[in-house]
């Protein structure tokens, strides 16, 4: 059988950068961004170690000219972020990949620097490598999120987007359409849907408003109706009712027409750290290992969160002091709030905040559930305008003040900087079976729940959110929770 697309692969395929014109110019502006980072970097290292031009000390001797080694080693560094695919648009707006390659690359090329100056037994000089490699390292990891943030301002406007088409079964074509609707800012946009083998009629949630556009089986049929679309990519769902063969030929149809083949297995919310693949006659296995934290993993986070907070409650000591002020003189109550919370493993302890509601508002909550409107969730009940709160503690809550003496939760060991949100006893009975395994982990003063909408959520999202972090923590994630922490907390996003 000959298809329509053998017919463009015996022509010069589409260019990534016609089929992507966005992805073209987005490139473009990282790759000038690139250049003036390690050109910035590389000369200002040469001049605080070697002098200003008016010094008149260009070369620390006649045979190591570090002006000319400052011109080279920027052209090979902007060539290693390339080659390392730094720039590759499927990784731009999203994820981490984007930083780690680029450490990646910054560390490599400084290491074969390292290599060839002992190699050669080239003294190259400590103070400019010392300079040049954490400046332009860090200036890279600043231009690209600025350069991020550009581009997510422009996916939030529907642009710089692939156009997706999703192929599969019903169910999960939706569960994968609403996952990436979910997700704009990583740039994948579903337009339409292929449902093969499926009746007529036969669409997905009506709320989506994409259209199905063929469900017949054949590759003809399937690559009839992408010429049609012409979409950027094809989202290939868990439960295709196609052949491990006719998915073969449609990668090979797909390649000719320069469209993008993504598969989208049946596993969610589980990081890349747990995946690994190993190709065994012909097929990727996909290997998921047990989400735990092991002995030593547990160590690392454990100390993170006793250097973190020591330094924490060192600084903030005098906003603990005014805030404890604050709150002893509006009604000359208790300063602190004990409420017993389940902690990892199911132990009970007492956690800490500062007291932001009247004395005596735990008893007035059974009587509030009967007559108050619930704006929380199915299992959180919390109030916009809550009269239990004073007008101390309204302002402590928009800025997550009234929750800083978790910080001595955290030295003692009952809590952890980041981590599922401390549940209530009452909260922890009404859990399903899989719900309980949040108590996995130390809970958090932060989360991906603090950070995604916090009492906006729906009990499904913080399930999710929390069962997310249990199974794939890793200190580098609890470092990124931390700093949208703070962008949270000023934005006050979902406070009351």
């Amino acid at each position: 059988m000959i298809l329509k697309s053998d017919k463009v692969s015996r022509q010069s395929p589409v260019s990534g950068e016609d089929k992507n014109p966005w992805a073209a110019k987005f490139t473009r502006r990282i790759a000038v961004a690139d250049a003036l980072v390690v050109l910035w970097a590389t000369t200002g290292a040469f001049i605080l170690r070697f002098g200003a031009p008016e010094d008149e000390v260009w070369t620390s001797t006649a045979t190591q000219p570090y002006l000319l080694i400052s011109i080279g080693l920027s052209l090979l560094w902007w060539f290693m972020l390339s080659l390392f695919g730094s720039r590759d648009s499927w990784i731009l707006g999203h994820g981490t990949e984007e930083y780690k390659r680029i450490i990646s690359a910054s560390f490599w090329l400084f290491g074969l620097v390292a290599i060839l100056s002992y190699s050669l037994q080239f003294d190259t000089a400590r103070g400019y490598v010392g300079l040049a490699l954490p400046a332009g390292t860090l200036g890279l990891l600043l231009a690209r999120f600025l350069l991020r943030k550009l581009l997510h301002i422009e996916r939030q406007r529907g642009a710089s987007s692939l156009r997706v088409l999703i192929v599969g079964e019903t169910h999960s074509a939706e569960h994968l359409a609403r996952s990436l609707i979910r997700q704009p800012l990583a740039g994948y946009l579903p337009v339409a849907t292929y449902l093969p083998g499926t009746t007529p009629g036969t669409t997905v949630a009506d709320d989506l408003g994409l259209p199905t556009i063929g469900r017949g089986i054949t590759v003809s049929a399937i690559v009839k109706a992408i010429e049609e679309l012409q979409p950027d990519a094809v989202a290939m769902s868990s439960g295709v009712e196609l052949s491990p063969s006719t998915i073969r030929a449609l990668g090979w149809a797909l390649a000719d027409l320069n469209v993008r083949m993504i598969m989208a297995p049946a596993l969610t919310d589980i990081a890349g750290p747990r995946i690994h693949t190993q190709p065994v006659a012909g097929l990727p296995l996909i290997h998921v290992s047990t989400p735990n934290l092991e002995r030593g993993q547990r160590f690392i986070k454990r100390l993170f969160d006793l250097v973190g907070a020591s330094l924490l409650v060192v600084a903030l000591t005098p906003v603990f002091l005014t805030v404890a002020l604050l709150v002893r003189s509006g009604d000359h109550g208790p300063v602190f709030y004990r409420q017993e919370r389940v902690g990892i493993g199911g132990r009970h302890f007492q956690m800490l905040k500062f007291r932001s509601m009247v004395v005596g508002a735990d008893q007035q909550l059974e009587q509030m559930r009967g007559t108050e409107e619930n704006d929380g969730n199915q299992v959180l009940f919390k109030l916009r305008q809550d009269p239990r709160v004073t007008r101390v503690g309204g302002f402590l809550r928009r800025y997550s003040l009234d929750e800083l003496p978790q910080l001595l939760n955290v030295l003692g060991g009952s809590m952890s900087l980041v981590g599922p949100r401390p549940p209530l006893a009452t909260e922890v009975e009404r859990y399903d079976e899989h719900v309980h395994r949040r108590l996995l982990v130390r809970p958090g003063m932060t989360g991906l729940w603090q950070v995604s909408g916090r009492s906006l959520l729906s009990w499904e999202d913080t399930v999710r959110l929390d069962l997310y972090y249990v199974e794939n923590w890793s200190l580098f994630g609890d470092l990124a929770i931390l700093l949208r922490t703070f962008k949270a907390v000023f934005s006050r996003h979902g406070a009351f």
